[in-house]
């Protein structure tokens, strides 16, 4: 098992992991999962699988109905990055900034039921949720077809 620097890539991946990876380069760098969830059957959509490495605070999600591959990554762990800064010390002002400063501008933010604050930036397809105006989790990814294939974000924009 490789340690990773848990470095957030947008539309990318986290440190050498990238989208569009299978499963077994995910075990194969990460290790075993300490809990599989998925797929479910019921889902006439996409099947999802999830896999939980509690001890490092990452979770990843596999989609693809026909060919499951890397399709988002969801983490709470204190250490992780974004453009080489410590996102969990940093507020939700100054995470807007450097999403700003780094490009992304398109800022879309409510107050889930659960109670947790999202705040989207949709052309990176990043969310960050604060509770109590704490940043507790970071979630990224990309689109994924049934066929395992990531599609280009702006094939969803024009959708109605």
């Amino acid at each position: 098992m490789k340690q990773l620097k848990l470095e957030i890539g947008l539309l990318d991946g986290l440190d050498e992991l990238k989208f569009g990876d299978s499963p077994e380069t995910v075990k194969t760098m990460v290790g075993e999962p300490q809990e599989i969830e998925g797929p479910d059957n019921t889902d006439e959509d996409l099947d999802t699988i999830i896999w939980s490495y509690d001890e490092i605070g990452l979770t990843v999600f596999f989609e693809g109905r026909n060919n499951h591959v890397l399709s988002c990554f969801e983490t709470d762990n204190p250490q992780t990055t974004l453009f080489g800064k410590k996102v969990f010390e940093m507020t939700e002002d100054e995470i807007i900034e450097l999403m700003k400063a780094n490009e992304f501008s398109q800022i879309d933010s409510e107050v889930e039921e659960w109670g947790e604050k999202r705040v989207s930036f949709d052309e990176g397809l990043i969310d960050f949720y604060f509770q109590e105006g704490k940043l507790v989790t970071v979630n990224w990814g990309v689109f994924v077809n049934e066929d395992g294939e990531i599609e280009e974000f702006d094939d969803f924009e024009d959708e109605d």
